[in-house]
């Protein structure tokens, strides 16, 4: 399964792809870091956003696509930053018919972890690791979309299973 990871952000939006699947070793396809000017106009940034992240959906060709679900920050005007960058690859990967995951940071650190309070350092060490990488991702954002990923090869497949079990089981029990 190839996976692209989205850590939304207006300055800096971080994507990366993997391959893998469950007890199986992980592959890095790409990452990179989709910059906007913290000068320019909303709407210009989020069109800087969809141009970059639609670049590397067509290029890469994800077959599902794990946004980091946005929490509540104290800083209203990042967080409606965020939820809007989240929202842009949302969008593109609806419109080529990819599913989307949302995951929380924390269930992302614990995926790649083991903790789901874990540091920058320490998830970015985490995911050198998982993916055989010479040198760490950077910055952050990198990481975090690298570590969105994960999360998705190694959970998303058994959400999608759980998910299934509990619309077959509801189906079964209507008159």
């Amino acid at each position: 399964m190839r996976v692209m990871g989205v850590d939304p952000g207006l300055t800096r939006c971080g994507v990366g792809v993997v391959d893998g699947a469950p007890g199986t070793p992980l592959r890095l396809v790409r990452v990179e870091v989709v910059r906007t000017g913290a000068d320019e106009e909303i709407a210009a940034r989020l069109l800087g956003i969809e141009t970059g992240i639609a670049a590397l959906m067509d290029e890469l060709r994800p077959d599902a696509v794990a946004v980091e679900r946005v929490f509540s920050q104290h800083n209203v005007r990042t967080v409606m930053g965020t939820a809007q960058a989240a929202g842009v690859a949302m969008l593109l990967a609806a419109r080529r018919g990819l599913p989307v995951a949302m995951h929380t940071p924390s269930e992302a650190k614990a995926a790649v972890t083991g903790n789901g309070r874990a540091d920058k350092a320490q998830v970015t060490k985490m995911v050198t690791r998982l993916l055989r990488l010479e040198t760490a991702p950077k910055p952050a954002d990198a990481a975090d979309a690298l570590a969105l990923a994960i999360c998705h090869v190694w959970r998303g497949g058994a959400q999608a299973r759980l998910q299934a079990a509990r619309s077959r089981t509801r189906g079964g029990m209507r008159p």
